[in-house]
């Protein structure tokens, strides 16, 4: 069961996360500095006009963030492994209990990803900006 889980995961995941290997789309490019529909924020992101692209609190907030996010799907995932292996574990004492522990383990990450995102915020909005 868990062989099969682990070839899935991967898939599950990507589908999560909107990553499609099966299907390619075609990219229109477009000039983001000229058009008016594209937020100002975005387009001193993009390096146009003036701003210099993203500043090191906010591009380490978004690689920070971005990580935490996954792992908080990981959490996620072994939630739902967790809560498979119960249902399928038939009364098996020891199954049972390896279940319980998966799914305590995967909510304490859920929690630590949580806070870990709570510290990010407050480290880099209060102290990365006063300086």
């Amino acid at each position: 069961m868990i062989s099969k889980l682990t070839k899935i995961i991967p898939f599950i995941v990507a589908s999560i996360l909107g990553i499609n290997f099966f299907i390619t789309s075609p990219v229109l490019a477009d000039d983001i500095c000229s058009n008016p529909n594209v937020s100002q924020a975005v387009k001193n992101a993009s390096g146009c006009g003036g701003g210099g692209g993203e500043t090191l609190d906010s591009a380490l907030s978004s690689i920070l963030k971005a990580i935490i996010l996954i792992m908080g799907l990981v959490a996620v995932v072994f939630i739902i492994v967790g809560g498979v292996n119960y249902i399928t574990s038939g009364g098996d004492a020891t199954k049972v209990k390896k279940a319980r522990e998966t799914i305590l383990y995967a909510v304490i990450g859920l929690l630590v990803c949580a806070l870990a995102f709570a510290i990010v915020q407050f480290v880099i909005s209060d102290i990365l900006q006063q300086s």
